[in-house]
C-alpha cells in the first residue's frame, strides 16, 4: 500500500490515542456492518449469521491493520491480500464490483466518523486531523483497489473456465456423445439449452467475427482440421441466418434436436465435400441423397444406364439428356424440347430410340431406377 504507507509516514499517532482507537475497534466494526446492510442493498441479506460474523472479524482485522499502519508499525500486506481475496469471493456469492464500491464508500464513512470522534477527545493535535483524514481515505481507496483486481482477475478466471467448458461441450456435441454426458457438460459449462442446433461451417479465421453477430448461446470452435471453424447455431431463424453470413463462405446444416447436432454437422461437412458453390444444404437435398452412397449410386447408373454402354459416346450422352429430361417433365414433349433447345420432333425421334434401349420404360419400377440414375449428371 504505497501510497497508505506515503501518507503514515507523515503521521505518527502515539500510543494513548492508538489505545483509545484501539478499544473502539469492535464498535466501530460493528457501526460500519450495520451501515453497508443500511445502505447497501445487495448485502441486506448477506451479512447475517455465519456471514456476518465473518465480516465484521474482516473488518476488525482491517481496522486493526490500519491503526498499526498509522501508528507506524505496520509491516504492510496483510489486509491488502485479504482485499484481494474478498474481491474474488464476492464473484463467487453472485455480487458486483459496484457493490462492493458502494460498501467501501459507505465503510470509509463511518470509519472516518468514528475513528475521529476517538482521536480527538484522545489529544490528537488539530493540525494533524488532517493528515489523519487522509491516511484514513488513502487506506481505503487501496484496498477497494486491491478489492477490484480481485474481482477483475475472478472474473477473468471464470471467463476462461467456462470458455473451455462451452467448447468442451461443442466437441462433444459433434462427436455425437450420449445425452447423459452432454448434460452433464451442460451443467458444468452453465450453458441453458435450446430445442434445436444448427451447425454451420465456414474458415476457422471467420469463426469468431461470425459469432459475435449471432445469438451469444451460439457455440464455437475454431480449431478443426483443415482450418475448419463451426458454429452451433441455437434456435435459428434460418432465412435470418442466411442473411447474418451472406458476406462469410459457410455451409449450413439442417436443424436438429440440440443433442443431435451432430447429424447437422454431418450434412454440413458432407455437403462441403459434394460441392463448393453448396451453401444452404436444405436447397441441396435431392444431390445430398444421391450422394449418401457414392458406389450404391455409381452401381445403379452402370445397371439402369446399361443399354447406352453400346452407343457411341456422343449419342449416348444425348439420349441420357432427353431421357431426363423426359422424366422430369413426366413425357410432356413440348417442355422436353423447351429444355433441350431442340424441335419436338427431335425429341419424338429420340424417345422411339429409348424406348426400343428400355422395352421397361412403362414399368413404375423401371422408372424409378432410371429416375434416380440419372437425377445427377455428375456426382
Amino acid at each position: 500500500m504505497s501510497h497508505a504507507f506515503r501518507r503514515a509516514s507523515e503521521l505518527a499517532l502515539d500510543e494513548k490515542t492508538v489505545t483509545a482507537l484501539r478499544s473502539a475497534l469492535k464498535t466501530t466494526a460493528d457501526e460500519i456492518v450495520q451501515a453497508i446492510i443500511d445502505e447497501v442493498p445487495s448485502y441486506a441479506n448477506a451479512l447475517s449469521g455465519r456471514m456476518g460474523g465473518t465480516i465484521r472479524r474482516a473488518v476488525r482485522t482491517a481496522l486493526g491493520h490500519y491503526l498499526d499502519l498509522a501508528s507506524g508499525n505496520a509491516t504492510g500486506g496483510d489486509a491488502g491480500d485479504a482485499a484481494y481475496e474478498l474481491g474474488r469471493g464476492e464473484v463467487r456469492d453472485g455480487r458486483s464490483m459496484d457493490a462492493l464500491l458502494s460498501a467501501y464508500r459507505v465503510g470509509a464513512r463511518v470509519a472516518w466518523r468514528c475513528l475521529a470522534a476517538g482521536a480527538v477527545p484522545a489529544g490528537l493535535p488539530a493540525g494533524e486531523v488532517a493528515k489523519f483524514a487522509e491516511l484514513t481515505f488513502a487506506y481505503i481507496d487501496e484496498l477497494s483497489a486491491a478489492s477490484a483486481a480481485g474481482h477483475a482477475d475472478e472474473l477473468a478466471a471464470r471467463g476462461r473456465d467456462q470458455e473451455r467448458h462451452l467448447e468442451h461441450l461443442a466437441r462433444e456435441l459433434l462427436a455425437g456423445a450420449r445425452p447423459d454426458v452432454l448434460l452433464a457438460s451442460v451443467q458444468q459449462a452453465g450453458w441453458q439449452p435450446p430445442v434445436s442446433l444448427t451447425a454451420v461451417l465456414l474458415p476457422a479465421a471467420q469463426a469468431r467475427p461470425a459469432y459475435r453477430t449471432l445469438d451469444p448461446s451460439t457455440l464455437v470452435l475454431d480449431d478443426l482440421p483443415d482450418a475448419t471453424g463451426v458454429l452451433l447455431v441455437p434456435d435459428a431463424d434460418r432465412s435470418r441466418l442466411m442473411r447474418q453470413l451472406t458476406e462469410r463462405s459457410v455451409v449450413v446444416g439442417p436443424p436438429r434436436p440440440w443433442t443431435r447436432v451432430s447429424a447437422s454437422y454431418a450434412r454440413a461437412v458432407r455437403a462441403r465435400s459434394l460441392s463448393p458453390d453448396i451453401r444452404d444444404t436444405e436447397e441441396h437435398l435431392p444431390d445430398l441423397v444421391l450422394s449418401a452412397d457414392v458406389d450404391a449410386f455409381a452401381d445403379l447408373r452402370a445397371r439402369a444406364l446399361a443399354p447406352l454402354r453400346a452407343l457411341p459416346a456422343a449419342t449416348a450422352r444425348r439420349l441420357e439428356e432427353t431421357l431426363r429430361a423426359w422424366l422430369l417433365h413426366q413425357g410432356r414433349r413440348d417442355e422436353v424440347a423447351a429444355a433441350l433447345f431442340v424441335h419436338p420432333q427431335t425429341v419424338r425421334y429420340r424417345m422411339q430410340q429409348l424406348r426400343s434401349l428400355f422395352p421397361e420404360l412403362a414399368s413404375p419400377q423401371r422408372v424409378l431406377e432410371l429416375t434416380l440414375a440419372v437425377g445427377l449428371r455428375a456426382v
